[in-house]
């Protein structure tokens, strides 16, 4: 396991940004789609 809460937390702070990235990127895209779809 993990020799301390570091790598863990760092690990897990990398996900949430990715996840936030993504989430982002889908946003407009979906967005993008709605505003071209007239």
């Amino acid at each position: 396991m993990f020799k301390d809460g570091g790598d863990l937390n760092r690990m897990l702070t990398e996900q949430k940004a990715r996840l936030y990235i993504i989430r982002r990127c889908v946003a407009m895209l979906l967005c993008h789609r709605e505003s071209t779809n007239d």
